[in-house]
């Protein structure tokens, strides 16, 4: 698993010639009505293991939640399953409001 700060997303998502990573919030869906990032896969961090099947495992993957600690621990899972290329989003969606995008809703 990698860490991958907001800057870093933002130049990777920004970048025509770079696949495009799965975006795999783990909020929960009330968090995700009051904020997301556009083009999210949302499944819940506690359901993450009953529908694992929905996750190709050689898709480059970006675990999201709120301040980062959720995600770093679904990617540690993911990883354990043999997931082959996982990036915890560090910070989450707060830090992303803080280093990327100013605007974007916070909570």
């Amino acid at each position: 698993m990698e860490q991958l700060r907001p800057q870093q997303l933002a130049d990777w998502l920004a970048d025509s010639s770079r696949p495009k990573p799965v975006l795999l919030d783990v909020r929960q869906p009330w968090e995700l009505e009051r904020c997301c990032l556009p083009g999210v896969q949302n499944i819940p961090m506690h359901l993450i293991p009953l529908r694992l099947d929905e996750l190709n495992k050689n898709d480059q993957i970006v675990a999201i939640c709120h301040h980062g600690v959720r995600s770093m621990q679904v990617a540690m899972f993911l990883e354990n399953q043999g997931f082959a290329s996982i990036n915890n989003l560090t910070g989450g969606v707060a830090a992303w409001a803080n280093e990327v995008d100013p605007d974007f809703p916070r909570y």
